[in-house]
């Protein structure tokens, strides 16, 4: 007889999992709090505004290959289970008192812009971006697709011949990496901000994320039409196909043990009927502060709460929603803004904020506007912004208005700086005059709907002592039957990420030790 499997939560990691699970055997539960699967990964829709749709999470496609190797495993491909279209530009860049740069994608194409910015620059791209695609390589093959419960990543001889260079770009920071190959503010930021796609800050990322420029110069920018919540849907349809059941609208409480080893869950219905579940192992995708500390009791913590006190939360965020009457053709799919001096908008992200002075919040945002791509996301000639704010992650910044009830004054401000800025950047004045719907989401929500540590919105930074094998074990160290899987914990933050880690469950469940990926369904 299969053996059964329960998934706490049901956001892109938790669905992944479920679905390996369900193809390896498994009878596969799926609980989650909210009433909708997605998690992290959501979207927004207005009935009262007709026509407008957001992704409420992730909205960069990267890594490809990875999406794809996560579809060949359950004998599908992207084009099967995806419309993906090229973004052309791929995005584009609002540097403070300069005129925009549009970024293409394709090393030939990324070199002539830099050498058109800073004479020289285009070769030393092509140089660069070589250095990142050998990393991105050694990376998935040797440091990825791993549970870190052997030494064979490390003694391979593709990581042994590059142990120097490796070395070096572990203990150099991105930041000083980037400004040593160029001088132009604008190059160097288009190859720094990666960092925030990890949760970090350029000065306190390893070189060796320069990987994160192959993904996005290299790779290329695709977009799926229907957005992220078109990946959210193929990864339900793929875990249904395979038998996984789901409870929507139930708390889990707890993970239930005897003599150490877990045999399910506890949860609380909608009802507020308290029931126990049983399985012969356990996998939360939850977030792990919050699996350790208000899932287990104290004994059988792994990561109790002061080892949390030494770490890095990485970043919170304001989130607005928002819909335009007419069209914004200042702007493309991705947008980028800059301040030239950013060193104070991460200090106001990654410092501990004081009650002494005034919340600060990074002037460096980010804007998605899919309606610029894809139709049916607008009304005929409107538009529809997804605009990120870093912010700390503290959730006492407070929550928005997305999710019902009033949005934070703090949460307010955030919101109408960020349009104000946009405006004025854009050479979009009557920008908050069309804004005909908002909503925001803040660190706040992330706190009370994900069960996020701090608030914050993607997961612990990628600092040198949070990545690989010292990001932690995707395995309870105190817990038999209990695994881990997601953004808080290996291999990282991210939606590839996530699909990987799904895939390390398994691994894991099999006692594979090797590093690599495992073999496709679909050679």
């Amino acid at each position: 007889m299969p053996q059964s499997a329960l998934v706490i939560g049901a956001g892109v990691a938790g669905l992944a999992t479920a679905a390996l699970l369900g193809k390896e055997g498994y009878e596969v539960t799926v609980v989650d709090k909210l009433d909708a699967v997605g998690g992290r990964a959501g979207d927004l829709t207005i009935r009262s505004h007709e026509g407008f749709r957001w992704d409420t999470g992730p909205s960069w496609y990267l890594m490809p290959d990875a999406f794809e190797h996560f579809f060949r495993l359950l004998g599908t491909t992207s084009a099967e289970q995806l419309d993906l279209v090229d973004l052309d530009p791929a995005y584009r860049v609002f540097p403070e008192h300069r005129a925009p740069v549009d970024v293409p994608s394709g090393v030939d194409e990324a070199a002539a812009l830099f050498e058109s910015i800073e004479p020289g620059a285009g070769h030393k791209l092509r140089n660069y971006l070589a250095g990142a695609e050998d990393s991105y390589h050694i990376a998935v093959d040797r440091f990825l697709y791993t549970t870190f419960s052997s030494t064979r990543s490390f003694l391979h001889r593709d990581v042994l011949t590059r142990a120097g260079t490796l070395a070096r770009l572990l203990t150099t920071s991105l930041q000083s990496f980037v400004d040593s190959h160029f001088s132009d503010v604008r190059l160097r930021q288009i190859l720094s901000y990666p960092s925030v796609f990890l949760s970090s800050r350029p000065e306190h990322t390893p070189a060796l994320y320069h990987l994160m420029s192959h993904t996005d110069l290299g790779q290329g920018v695709l977009y799926p039409l229907g957005g992220f919540a078109s990946v959210v849907a193929a990864l339900h349809r793929l875990a249904m196909a395979r038998g996984v059941k789901f409870k929507m609208n139930t708390l889990v409480t707890g993970i239930t043990t005897v003599d150490t080893r877990a045999t399910g869950v506890r949860i609380q219905t909608e009802d507020g009927e308290v029931q126990d579940l049983h399985a012969d192992i356990v996998v939360s995708a939850a977030d792990l502060h919050h699996t350790e500390t208000r899932l287990l009791p104290p004994e059988l913590r792994s990561y109790p709460e002061k080892r949390f006190a030494r770490k890095n939360p990485g970043i919170g965020t304001v989130l607005l929603m928002v819909g335009v009457r007419g069209r914004l053709p200042q702007l493309t799919h991705h947008n980028l803004f800059f301040s030239e001096d950013w060193t104070p908008d991460f200090n106001a992200v990654f410092n501990e904020p004081r009650p002494d002075r005034p919340l600060r919040v990074s002037r460096s945002i980010y804007v998605s506007m899919p309606s610029a791509t894809e139709v049916g996301v607008a009304p005929t000639d409107h538009e529809n912004l997804f605009i990120l704010v870093p912010t700390p992650a503290n959730e006492s910044v407070g929550r928005g208005s997305a999710y019902g009830g009033p949005a934070s004054p703090a949460v307010e401000a955030i919101a109408d700086a960020a349009i104000d800025q946009i405006a004025d950047a854009a050479g979009i004045p009557d920008l908050a005059e069309r804004i005909i719907v908002r909503r925001t989401i803040g660190p706040g929500d992330f706190a009370e709907r994900y069960h996020a540590w701090r608030g914050g919105s993607i997961g612990p930074a990628h600092t040198l002592r949070q990545s690989a094998f010292l990001r932690g074990r995707n395995i309870s160290g105190k817990v038999a039957g209990l695994y881990y899987t997601g953004a808080t914990t290996v291999p990282g933050v991210g939606v590839p990420m996530c699909l990987i880690s799904a895939e390390n469950v398994i691994k894991r469940l099999r006692g594979d030790s090797s590093p690599g990926a495992l073999p496709e369904a679909i050679p």
